[in-house]
Order: C-alpha cells, then structure tokens, then sequence
C-alpha cells in the first residue's frame, strides 16, 4: 500500500510511468466495473480509454493518495453512466459479445449474469462490493450515496436474486 502512495505521489508529479503502473494495476477492476455497466466490449474499452485520460489530466486534483483507486473508479462510473445513456436508445445495451463470454471465466459469466437480474441502481453496487471488494463505506464515497441505501440494495438484492435462483429451481423440480 505504501508503495501505491508513492507511486501516486510521483505520477502527481508528472511521472508517467509511475501512472501507468497505477493503471497496470487497476485495469481488471476497471474493465468489471465497465462491464456492470456496459456489455458491448468496444462501450467497456471506450469507457476505460476515456477514464484514463481524464484521470492522467486531473490526477493533481486527487486528495489523498490512499484514494486513488477509488478516485479512478468513480471516474470511470461517471464515464460509464455517460455512455450507458447515450446506448439505451440504441437496444444493444443487453447483448453480451461473443468474444467477452469466451475470455471470462465461467464463474465471471455466471456472476455477470446474476448481475443482469437487477435493476440497474444495484448492479454496480454487486459489482463493487461482491466483485471488487470495496467496502459499504468505499461504495457510498464512490456512487455518492447514502450508506444506508447500499445496505438497503445490497439486501434487495439479494432477495432478487434468491427469488430468481428459486424460481428457475421450482420450473425444474
């Protein structure tokens, strides 16, 4: 964690390798998050082109260096956000591509497909909190919201979720 600081520190700096590091290690979290937004892998890469751009340009603005990632990810859910609007008049939003179920994972799949069960406000929540770890307290700072409201999503969804699990196991039994 240390080393992360003072990796934020220099690229504060100017230093751009220090700032590609940063990015290194934060690209898989950014392209999961990208994808509980947005399935369309060219959407997901345009959206994390866009926010490491507008984080290398603003990475003087960041307060605390500890922040960075969480700094990066609420970057990247506005940019998300953004061209998740601009997509929904184009009925795309919903296909997952071929080429992205081929390079995940089958519990990845499984987990996005779980995600695609609930309404959009919970998705990204799922997918920071179940997918990258953050904390509810981390969550509220990134989405801007109350921490209360991620409880109260996190737990609705759930229930969503363990409907739709039972559901599909009663049409079976």
């Amino acid at each position: 964690m240390n080393t992360e600081r003072t990796l934020v520190k220099r690229a504060r700096h100017g230093d751009a390798e220090a700032f590609i590091t940063l990015i290194e290690a934060c690209k898989m979290t950014m392209r999961r998050v990208a994808l509980g937004y947005l399935k369309n892998e060219e959407d997901v890469a345009d959206a994390i082109q866009d926010t490491i751009l507008d984080a290398y340009e603003h990475i003087s603005s960041l307060k605390k260096e500890e922040y960075f990632k969480t700094w990066l990810v609420r970057i990247l859910i506005n940019r998300c956000t953004k061209r998740y609007r601009m997509n929904q008049s184009k009925a795309y939003l919903e296909d997952y591509s071929e080429e992205a179920q081929c390079d995940a994972g089958k519990a990845e799949v499984e987990f996005r497909e779980m995600l695609s069960i609930l309404p959009d406000d919970s998705r990204v929540i799922f997918q920071l909190y179940y997918g990258e770890q953050f904390t509810i307290r981390e969550i509220g700072e990134i989405l801007e919201i109350n921490e209360n409201t991620i409880k109260s999503r996190l737990h609705r969804g759930k229930e969503q979720l363990r409907n739709a699990i039972e559901g599909k196991t009663n049409k079976f039994a």
